[in-house]
């Protein structure tokens, strides 16, 4: 039991560096589609006021629609105070994605909402499981979170609080 204990520990930590890693990297330059169907290329995901959350979604994974939503009744009260763009990223399948518009209409989601069916935006971003969130400020990684525990939005808005007083000096 003691060596599976450690195993998993380990595989913890491995786990946690490798995603250290991936911070200090540009977004990768990747073509997704809006809800309406154009094609837009990730370059675009700019926002004006620094900093952007990228978040990884699909519409069967429940703890991806349930941490979305929770930042949701959160976003207006974080955009008034740090200005931060939230961008919520499908990953659902060709089949499934005429549903999202609908699926986050009906759930009042009031951030941008993009469709990754062929998955190149989550492989370029070496997303392996979903919910995956990230925090950009000035279209580099400075933080990433896989996973999703109630709560977890209270960390990242407090990172978002101390990145934009950063951008404000």
């Amino acid at each position: 039991m003691k060596k599976i204990t450690l195993l998993i520990i380990t595989l913890f930590v491995f786990y946690n560096a490798l995603q250290a890693q991936e911070t200090g990297r540009k977004v990768p330059s990747v073509e997704i589609k809006d809800l309406a169907g154009r094609t837009i290329n990730t370059n675009t995901l700019k926002n004006d006021n620094g900093l952007i959350i990228i978040d990884f979604f699909a519409l069967w994974c429940k703890p991806c629609v349930l941490e979305l939503d929770n930042i949701n009744e959160l976003y207006e009260s974080w955009q008034a105070e740090t200005g931060v763009k939230i961008i919520a990223i499908s990953v659902d399948d060709t089949r499934s994605t005429s549903k999202v518009a609908g699926f986050a209409n009906g759930r009042g989601w009031k951030f941008d909402i993009y469709l990754d069916a062929n998955s190149d935006f989550k492989r370029a971003m070496n997303v392996n499981n979903i919910p995956h969130t990230f925090l950009i400020k000035n279209g580099e990684i400075i933080w990433q979170h896989n996973s999703y525990a109630q709560g977890d939005e209270d960390e990242l808005y407090e990172l978002i609080k101390k990145e934009t007083a950063l951008l404000k000096k």
